[in-house]
């Protein structure tokens, strides 16, 4: 999904497109990157747009363009993205260490985005993109057996909800099957994400860790409108936790090029 691209993969050397570009060693190529989608849409917009004014539009404006209507597409609201980015010249697996793992705690969440500037009220908002698009199941198979030392599932998974995920997620097979982030809303983009957390029925262990730890859980709370909270609508927050996000290391100037394919330097 175009949206879990810019939200898991901009930050690592900024608003960069460097998770495009394909070859060996790329951050394209490291494991936490091989369920991506969507690179053939950002790569046939890049097509069209050398064809028409070569050499105008970075592959990075386009990503994040393609992000901001993919969520329009999907019901949520529209943000301004300001344009003029550059691509980068640099795409290195080692780097996307520095970006949440599907396992990462919520304090190793929160350290990771504080390192680019953003709060644990960004960290919420932003990962609940995944209210659209799939995961492959090696990304959360881990809790679904021998999660604990007893060899028990992860007990904050729904017990209802994990004899579903087991049936969809086969042990010893089935690694590459794509399982909804969202259940029952996983084209839509609402605050049902939240929802699922609160019942336990999050997918990735990260995801699930925001409505057990205090922290993260008011926040989750005044998504979802709880009694007693200060509500925050969820779309309105996407678009300026994004707008934040997307003007992290910005390349302008000579600092930077404008790829003339998306997946390789110049």
């Amino acid at each position: 999904m175009l949206t879990l691209i810019l939200l898991w993969l901009l930050v690592v050397q900024g608003c960069d497109a460097s998770v495009l570009v394909a070859g060996s060693g790329t951050e394209k190529t490291a494991f936490p990157n091989l369920g991506l989608r969507g690179f053939e849409v950002i790569e046939d917009a890049k097509t069209k747009l050398e064809a028409a004014c070569p050499g105008v539009v970075s592959c990075a404006d386009i990503l994040s363009l393609a992000a901001r209507d993919s969520v329009v597409l999907s019901g949520g609201l529209s943000w301004q993205v300001l344009t003029g980015r550059r691509d980068g010249r640099v795409s290195q697996a080692s780097d996307v260490n520095n970006l949440p793992a599907p396992s990462d705690s919520v304090d190793v969440q929160k350290q990771k985005f504080a390192a680019k500037g953003l709060n644990t009220q960004d960290l919420v908002t932003l990962v609940g993109g995944h209210t659209i698009g799939t995961t492959a199941c090696q990304f959360f198979s881990n809790r679904l057996r021998n999660f604990t030392t007893n060899g028990a599932a992860d007990p904050s998974i729904d017990p209802s909800f994990l004899s579903q995920l087991q049936t969809l997620c086969p042990q010893n097979s089935g690694a590459t099957n794509r399982i909804a982030l969202d259940t029952g809303s996983q084209n839509k983009f609402d605050n049902s994400y939240y929802a699922n957390l609160r019942n336990g029925r999050g997918i990735l262990q990260s995801d699930q860790a925001l409505w057990n730890d205090a922290s993260t859980k008011t926040f989750v709370q005044r998504y979802l409108g709880l009694r007693g909270l200060l509500g925050l609508t969820f779309n309105v927050e996407f678009g300026n936790s994004m707008v934040k996000m997307s003007n992290i290391g910005v390349k302008t100037g000579v600092d930077g090029e404008i790829r003339k394919i998306c997946s390789a330097f110049n």
